[in-house]
């Protein structure tokens, strides 16, 4: 079974990009997490990744004129490794319609909320300032709209009285982590049949 190469996008310590590759180190696993990529070259997830021995660079977004180069660098990068899917997590750029019409329907991203609530930011306190009892995360392809592509998974969780922002995300994350490979695994088989 030929796995499906694939990339992370990353722009902080990497959590996801963690849970995803070591989930793909199964030798059952549809995909292989081939490169990590960040646009922040101190990103904490970047010796994770290379601690799971996988190529991890920087491409740092401050480093070009324009949105546009950065994609464009970005883009060859991809290519030259021969990445079929991406994966974005926790990666704080919003992608340009160019870069997301280039991997459409390869272009992966979590959310953390039940889409389609709550897109951008700050969804743990969106979801308890409009008094909501149910919150979650959402696996979805990336399109030209912010948060706007198509759900693959998502996973519920109750919120409690006693919740704030801080808790949520503390007891959102074990679930995006469980979420993300899983939702990779799918798009991944997907691809191969």
């Amino acid at each position: 079974m030929r796995k499906i190469r694939t990339a992370v996008l990353i722009s902080g310590r990497g959590s996801n990009m963690v849970a995803l590759t070591k989930a793909a180190q199964d030798k059952d696993f549809p995909a292989e997490i081939t490169l990590v990529i960040s646009n922040i070259p101190d990103a904490a997830g970047l010796e994770k990744a290379k601690s799971l021995g996988v190529e991890a660079l920087a491409i740092d977004h401050q480093a070009f004129p324009s949105r546009k180069k950065f994609e464009a660098a970005l883009h060859a990068t991809l290519k030259d490794a021969q990445i079929e899917l991406v994966c974005c997590a926790g990666f704080m750029r919003v992608l340009t319609p160019w870069f997301v019409n280039r991997w459409e329907n390869r272009l992966l991203n979590i959310h953390p909320s039940l889409l389609p609530k709550y897109k951008g930011l700050n969804t743990h306190q969106r979801a308890l300032n409009a008094g909501d009892d149910m919150h979650g995360c959402t696996v979805h392809y990336v399109t030209a709209e912010l948060d706007g592509g198509e759900t693959i998974l998502q996973h519920e969780i109750n919120i409690y009285d006693d919740d704030t922002a801080e808790s949520l995300a503390y007891r959102l994350l074990p679930l995006e982590q469980s979420v993300y490979p899983k939702a990779l695994k799918k798009v991944a088989k997907r691809i191969q049949s």
